[in-house]
């Protein structure tokens, strides 16, 4: 990745290769570690718990960062950007092999003893999903940007609070009743989502804000200020964060769903913030990182698809899970995922 300077983000492919690599250890440990090690009275176990939870917010904002800041930095209206020929072919791309991924039967089209939870499986809505939809409506809020004449970020700014604020009420809502669960599964986890569009599209926007920063100033990244900048306003989100808990701690008096969820929320993005900020200004020290690092980072969706494969199986090949499925202890799945992050940055 180049600016105009044609200097490499650096703090780009660190966070993209660390995101790569959460998602195969935390895949890993999550299939493979046994229920009698998941105490939640364990500290430890915990911390794991937390960290994880992290893996799909840096996961979703780094590739709207990227995504944005390689489309922005191309000056040309929006149907002669090649970038958006591109992206949208991404698009596609993302979401069949996210339904290949799923697919419910070995022979392709017989239907016939395909169960109704082989059927909920595949249309459950994963991460990459999410982030081919997150990459399309980019695509549209930038198409109404340069028609509006309105700056690119605050359009991508309204998207997020779009997909934040009404995640409390769209949550709740019976979406099954009136659209098909196929579509009623992008816009809640009723179904069994994982990552419908509310609030999970947020996040991938929020990158996009970021991206869009990074193309319109040049260089901006190689000064101290700019990661104390995203350093600071992740401190500001998880301040607020901390404000809506105690507004709900002490004049509600009780689990207040709206409150909760805009906290939770907002602690993730605080800390996708910080942990960019951070990156950025240890990238500042640096002169560059290894190679196979780079390429993890550059090759994110060959080792989602694969170690998903190797770890679920699919609908033709059997996948450790079926085989070790919560068998192991702590020490055997941690030996589980570094083999699996050592087979990753092998292929």
């Amino acid at each position: 990745m180049s600016g105009s300077n044609k200097k490499r983000i650096l703090f780009l492919d660190m966070m993209r290769a660390l995101a790569v690599l959460m998602m195969v250890e935390g895949h890993t440990v999550d299939a493979l570690l046994s229920d009698t090690f998941r105490d939640l009275n364990s500290s430890s176990y915990n911390v794991w718990l937390f960290i994880r939870g992290l893996t799909a917010p840096i996961f979703m904002f780094t590739s709207g960062v990227v995504f944005t800041y390689l489309l922005r930095l191309n000056p040309q209206p929006f149907f002669q950007n090649p970038r958006v020929r591109k992206g949208l072919i991404r698009f596609i791309t993302l979401v069949v092999i996210a339904y290949f991924l799923r697919y419910p039967t070995f022979t392709v089209f017989d239907f016939n003893f395909v169960t109704h939870d082989q059927w909920m499986g595949f249309f459950t809505v994963d991460a990459l999903h999410l982030i081919g939809f997150g990459l399309l409506f980019i695509l549209i809020l930038s198409y109404i940007s340069e028609r509006l004449k309105i700056k690119d970020w605050i359009v991508y700014l309204g998207g997020v609070i779009f997909f934040f604020g009404l995640f409390s009420f769209t949550e709740k809502l019976p979406w099954t009743e009136f659209l098909p669960i196929p579509f009623a599964a992008y816009f809640y986890h009723g179904t069994g989502s994982l990552f419908p569009f509310f609030p999970w599209a947020g996040y991938v926007l929020c990158g996009a804000i970021l991206g869009c920063y990074l193309a319109h100033n040049p260089g901006a990244f190689t000064s101290k200020n700019f990661g104390l900048g995203l350093f600071y306003i992740g401190v500001g989100s998880l301040s607020v964060a901390v404000i809506l808990n105690l507004m709900e701690y002490f004049y509600f008096e009780g689990d207040v769903f709206l409150i909760n969820n805009l906290a939770l929320i907002l602690i993730r993005l605080g800390l996708v913030l910080v942990l960019n900020g951070t990156m950025s200004l240890i990238a500042l020290k640096l002169k560059d990182i290894p190679e196979i690092f780079k390429q993890a980072g550059r090759h994110t969706l060959l080792i989602y698809a694969v170690h998903v494969v190797i770890i679920y199986g699919s609908a033709w090949l059997p996948g450790f899970d079926m085989i070790l499925h919560k068998r192991l202890n702590v020490l055997e799945s941690a030996i589980a995922a570094v083999v699996m992050i050592s087979l990753m940055l092998a292929m």
